[in-house]
């Protein structure tokens, strides 16, 4: 146990664990296997309240059990939740065999344990006498954080394994996040350099002795590892982007450059900002899996933004669409900025409820929406008009947003068409394409007559003569293709199947109901009867199913019989009871079809689970 001011210590363990004192009561931040806790009466510390984890590894945390054990509550970086509370979900779930996934996210808790809450990044939380605040330092993990706080005088950082010792890392190893990159190399220059900027007066780190007079060391580190990736050949204009993350498309519109799916900032006379889309801030490379772990957004990029834009406020940020990329950052702007989030609501009850959603590419997390906006109708901020319009195609459910900037009819489309050119079609069936969305894209195109295309993934496209005639004998080529390729009796539609349970996941306690609404098609252009069969787990009941305007009759085995007009859609609602004993993750719920006589079998599932804590 070694004192480094009153009221902070340092104990060596499988990592440094940091004591932070409170009177008699104790902050500790990491854990190692826990040995800190026979040491503690050395100090004059009676219990330790909370643990704070910088970082999910074993060698940080193994000692948890014993933590839980005492009451002690235990805090985690948000990204990295799920490696500690359903960790068994990686064990059984991640690759072995024909693994190309070298990220070490093995080196976790071998068994779960319970958390009370995370550490979301950039949020500052009072921990005892002290205030701390979060900040998102990638590098050794994904998920990484350290922690910063006044303790008595001293602006310290806890920065887990970020730095070990001037100019050195503890695992290079660890920074491969992907099976050759080196996406956590640059990954921890950006993150020393933040820190820099933040001006600890010591770094105190997992592994290593405290450092301090930081500034020079973290230089030293950053020198080597800027070496390192010139060497690879890799992220050559990493400071470059740093330095300039925003380009100009026209004099008040800003394209985001460092990003998976870009940004748009369009830039009010009054100094606020209006962001269409906001999903991953200054991307240098993916893991291989796409667990919640890998996917990190952050706000990198803001102060940039504010500095050398002279924006005052980020006001508003609009979705084209829901996937991930374009809005995995809402969340932190919400809190971080206070932006408001302005949605369609084609897909507002996405962002609010992605379990509910059987889609590719939903955020983890719920974002709140707002504002809903409508369809067709102008809307005003500022001095720019907007309009948002139907943009079905890569999926359903996005939307192309109108306004006009600085002389220019602008059009965002989010990632409708691939390529640089505009010109490449990029539809996906399972975001529910349907055969002619490019037909009535193309339309819209023509009609609403933009002189900017923006994009989600390539270049602003000034549009050239001849580019609509393009679309449309696009949109006309793929229609005809689906309607050759595809039978029309049955007709299955472009996702090829009949049914869909809504919602896609549910959690619930032992004995409880879920109620699930059930959309079936007919396939057929003639009214036909259909016979759905629910398919549960061993001791379920359904117990009730209901058209909007009347009740259906269920047999004991969960059968019951409904009428379909001619290509027609109808949704019922089915209510389920689980029995008192129901413990399992994921069980399936399904139905089975049967129209006009004909078998399609178990055509739509969910998955329901058991919430097993109080």
């Amino acid at each position: 146990m070694q004192s480094l001011t009153e009221s902070l210590y340092l104990f060596e363990d499988t990592c440094n664990v940091y004591i932070i004192r409170s009177g008699d009561e104790a902050v500790l931040i990491d854990f190692g296997d826990g040995d800190v806790l026979d040491h503690l009466d050395e100090i004059g510390v009676r219990r330790v309240t909370d643990v704070l984890l910088t970082h999910h590894h074993r060698d940080q945390c193994q000692g948890l059990p014993r933590a839980v054990e005492m009451g002690i509550r235990i805090w985690v970086p948000h990204t990295e939740q799920e490696l500690f509370s359903d960790v068994e979900t990686l064990w059984q779930s991640r690759e072995i065999y024909n693994n190309y996934n070298v990220r070490q996210d093995r080196f976790s808790l071998l068994e779960s344990v319970p958390i009370d809450g995370t550490l979301q990044d950039y949020e500052v939380r009072q921990f005892g006498d002290h205030r701390f605040t979060v900040i998102p330092t990638p590098g050794h993990t994904v998920g990484s954080i350290s922690l910063l706080v006044e303790v008595d005088g001293l602006h310290a950082a806890f920065t887990g394994d970020l730095i070990a010792a001037p100019g050195q890392v503890w695992s290079l190893s660890a920074t491969q996040w992907s099976y050759n990159g080196a996406e956590g190399v640059a990954a921890s220059i950006l993150s020393l350099l933040d820190l820099k900027d933040r001006k600890p007066d010591v770094l105190l780190p997992s592994h290593g002795k405290p450092m301090h007079q930081p500034e020079p060391l973290m230089d030293l580190l950053i020198e080597r590892l800027w070496h390192l990736l010139r060497l690879r050949g890799q992220h050559p204009r990493l400071f470059t982007l740093r330095k300039q993350p925003y380009e100009y498309v026209t004099p008040h519109l800003l394209k985001h450059r460092v990003s998976v799916a870009n940004s748009y900032v369009l830039i009010s006379e009054s100094k606020k900002a209006l962001m269409i889309d906001f999903g991953y801030d200054f991307v240098v490379g993916f893991p291989s899996s796409t667990d919640r772990a890998s996917r990190r957004p952050w706000l990198y990029t803001i102060p940039t933004l504010k500095r050398e834009h002279g924006i005052e406020q980020i006001e508003v940020v609009i979705p084209t669409h829901y996937h991930d990329d374009h809005v995995a950052g809402f969340n932190l702007l919400r809190t971080v900025e206070g932006t408001q989030v302005w949605a369609t609501a084609m897909f507002a009850n996405i962002l609010e409820n992605p379990s509910r959603y059987d889609l590719p590419c939903l955020w983890f997390d719920p974002i709140p929406v707002d504002k809903q906006l409508p369809m067709e109708t102008p809307i005003q901020w500022e001095e720019y008009t907007l309009k948002m319009h139907p943009l079905p195609g890569h999926t359903r459910y996005a939307v192309a947003i109108e306004f006009e900037v600085d002389g220019h009819r602008v059009l965002a489309t989010g990632d409708q068409y691939q390529g640089n050119t505009g010109l490449e079609l990029n539809y996906v069936y399972a975001n529910r394409f349907d055969a002619d969305d490019y037909v009535k894209s193309a339309d819209l195109y023509r009609r609403v007559n933009p002189s900017i295309v923006l994009s989600g993934h390539w270049e602003p496209l000034w549009v050239t003569p001849g580019y609509f005639d393009k679309l449309a004998a696009l949109g006309n080529e793929l229609a005809r293709l689906h309607e050759e390729l595809l039978p029309h009796t049955p007709e299955l539609g472009t996702e090829g199947f009949l049914a869909r349970l809504d919602p896609y996941q549910a959690t619930i306690h032992k004995g409880q109901s879920v109620e699930y609404a059930v959309e079936i098609v007919n396939p057929f252009d003639h009214a036909a009867e259909a016979v759905v069969e629910v398919v549960a787990p061993k001791g379920w009941q359904v117990v009730s199913a209901a058209l909007p305007d009347q009740p259906l009759q269920i047999q004991p085995e969960g059968v019951f019989c409904l009428l379909l007009g001619e290509r027609a859609t109808q949704c019922v609602k089915l209510n389920l009871v689980a029995p008192p004993d129901f413990e399992r993750r994921r069980a399936r719920i399904a139905v089975d079809l049967t129209i006009d006589g004909h078998r399609f079998g178990q055509q739509a599932e969910a998955l329901v689970s058991a919430i097993t804590s109080t």
